[in-house]
C-alpha cells in the first residue's frame, strides 16, 4: 500500500520535472540559435516637425479656445492667459510646451492622431 502511494506521488513529480527540463532546453535553443538578425521591438516612426515648421502652426491664448480647455498631452487645465498651440485640420488645442514637445517627435495630433498635412508648411502664409 505504501509503495503504491509513493509511486503515485513520484511519477507526477518526475513527469513535471521532465516537462520543465524540455521547456528550458527549448528556451535556451530559441534564444541562442535564432537566424534572424536583431529586429527592433517597435518599428521606427516618422520624425517630428522641425522648429521652423512649428512656428507656422497657429498660436492663441486660452481665452480664445472654442472647444474644451483640457490639454490632452499633460491632462491639465488650460488657463485663460496660457499660450496654446492649435493643430490645423482638427483644431485640437494644447499647451504650447506640450504640443511643441509632442509635435517635435511625432507629426500627428496628440488627440485624434490625424497626420499633419505637409502642404501647411510649404506655403509662406499661415492657412488659419
Amino acid at each position: 500500500m505504501l509503495d503504491s502511494v509513493l509511486l503515485a506521488l513520484f511519477l507526477p513529480c518526475l513527469g513535471m520535472s521532465a516537462v520543465f527540463i524540455v521547456y528550458m532546453c527549448l528556451l535556451w535553443y530559441a534564444t541562442n540559435h535564432h537566424s534572424d538578425p536583431a529586429l527592433p521591438a517597435k518599428p521606427v516612426s516618422d520624425t517630428g516637425i522641425s522648429p521652423s515648421q512649428l512656428d507656422k502652426l497657429p498660436r492663441i491664448t486660452g481665452k480664445d479656445l472654442l472647444m474644451g480647455n483640457e490639454c490632452a498631452v499633460c491632462l491639465d487645465e488650460i488657463g485663460t492667459e496660457q499660450p496654446v498651440r492649435v493643430v490645423p485640420g482638427c483644431n485640437h488645442a494644447f499647451h504650447l510646451e506640450c504640443a511643441d514637445t509632442w509635435l517635435s517627435k511625432h507629426p500627428l495630433c496628440p488627440l485624434c492622431r490625424a497626420k499633419l498635412d505637409p502642404s501647411l508648411f510649404s506655403s509662406s502664409q499661415n492657412p488659419c
